[in-house]
């Protein structure tokens, strides 16, 4: 029976030859991921239920990133919870303050995730490890809970939507773009539970961190998971990255698939969501004059080593604009090294950014970017939709680091190739 990537994934790990879409099974776990709003909820559970000891405490990852540095005394105490609960299971995967990262960004660098492993996690963009080859996706508090007791989970199986990428992108355009145009071609409920299979020959055109771009957002079109290939890119990723045997899953060529679309890179334009859904999109060329008050550079989508070069091609020798408020995220403290390293953090700040320690904070409007009332902000992250950055009255445009930064420049939301450095600079 022919079966998609992620169908075959599930199969092996519930023990079955065949899976077909809309069958329930039950499935080994490689990986439970939980963070500091998640976790104590799950953890909580976890002792409800009886559990003593997590399944395995090298499968177990826990990460405080979306409070923290804390910013308050009820984030500290949840932290302190998740901690505690850390050590005396002896979780060998927690990471905190100064080893720690943005948990989507942080679990591939360090190896922690393969190709054919099963993921769950309590954050919808859990899905991001598609980009390995992975299926992986977003749960509930208690399912997490579940997972950590007895490493297995419930889950029923995706059918499956093709998207056939062929040829190259031009400049300044990156996977951001093309995962926005996806979802304001299908709409957010465009893949409702199924699974978004990655394919053709533009796939290899794409780097890691485009990978991991698109299939984080996989979730804005409704999705279970988003996955992609294993190629050579992947695999020489996961050789730098990680120790771990992986297991590399083809679809067959008679799986069956809700939808085919056959979309071509090149004509993919730098693109932007509008309030206040992910589908709500522009090209560059059609978003009008739209003045802003802040951006924010950075997140489990768009904080990774090429955003941050993308963001300072553009920062280089320009300054942000006075009154518009920019601050840059790096996904993890190896990222933020190397930015560093590169030198890319002298140029944001000599630009008039502020440049702050991993964290979620300013993506679900937790601190450290907040919005007031009836401002306006252009952001690297995933969602925009009503109140998602602070005021329910504030607006988010979700765009590329490119145009993020370029419109930091400009004071309003500007396409990056008007703003003068060079695509090879940096």
């Amino acid at each position: 029976m022919a079966m998609t990537m992620t169908q075959k994934i599930l199969a092996a790990h519930a023990g079955l030859e065949n899976v077909v879409a809309g069958q329930y099974i039950e499935a080994k776990l490689d990986m439970v991921l939980g963070n500091d709003i998640t976790a104590p909820v799950a953890i909580r559970e976890f002792e409800k239920m009886g559990g003593r000891r997590v399944f395995h405490k090298e499968k177990i990852a826990l990460v405080p990133d979306h409070f923290t540095p804390n910013k308050d005394i009820k984030s500290a105490e949840q932290c302190r919870f998740m901690r505690e609960f850390a050590y005396a299971q002896e979780v060998e995967n927690y990471f905190e303050i100064g080893e720690m990262g943005i948990e989507h960004a942080l679990l591939p660098e360090k190896g922690l995730v393969v190709a054919g492993d099963v993921v769950i996690g309590a954050d919808s963009h859990t899905c991001t490890y598609g980009a390995l080859g992975a299926f992986s996706t977003g749960v509930g508090s208690t399912d997490m809970a579940a997972g950590m007791a007895v490493g297995r989970a419930w889950f029923r199986v995706p059918s499956a939507i093709k998207f056939n990428l062929q040829g190259q992108t031009s400049p300044w355009v990156s996977g951001k773009d093309i995962i926005l145009h996806i979802i304001g071609s299908i709409g957010v409920d465009g893949a409702l539970y199924k699974s978004m299979e990655f394919s053709g020959d533009g796939v290899g055109k794409l780097t890691m961190d485009d990978r991991f771009t698109i299939s984080n957002m996989a979730i804005e079109a409704g999705a279970k998971n988003g996955i992609f290939p294993v190629d050579e890119r992947t695999i020489d990723y996961m050789k730098e990255h990680s120790k771990r045997e992986f297991h590399i899953y083809e679809a067959d060529q008679d799986a069956i698939y809700d939808e085919t679309y056959n979309i071509d890179l090149s004509e993919i334009r730098p693109t932007v969501a509008f309030p206040h859904l992910p589908d709500n999109t522009r090209t560059i060329d059609e978003v009008g004059d739209i003045e802003i008050d802040q951006v924010v550079i950075g997140s489990c989508t768009n904080g990774r080593i090429e955003d941050l070069r993308a963001a300072a091609r553009v920062l280089k020798n320009n300054k942000v604009k006075k009154g518009v408020r920019t601050i840059i995220f790096p996904a993890t403290q190896k990222i933020y090294l190397q930015a560093v390293e590169e030198g890319l953090i002298s140029i944001f700040i000599r630009a008039g950014a502020a440049v702050s320690t991993p964290t979620c904070g300013p993506c679900l409007g937790g601190h450290m970017g907040v919005l007031a009332q009836g401002e306006r902000c252009v952001a690297t992250t995933n969602r925009n939709f009503v109140g998602r950055m602070g005021h329910a009255k504030s607006e988010i445009y979700l765009a590329s680091p490119s145009v993020a930064a370029a419109s930091a420049v400009a004071g309003r939301i500007f396409n990056p190739e008007k703003i003068g450095g060079s695509i090879d600079e940096v």
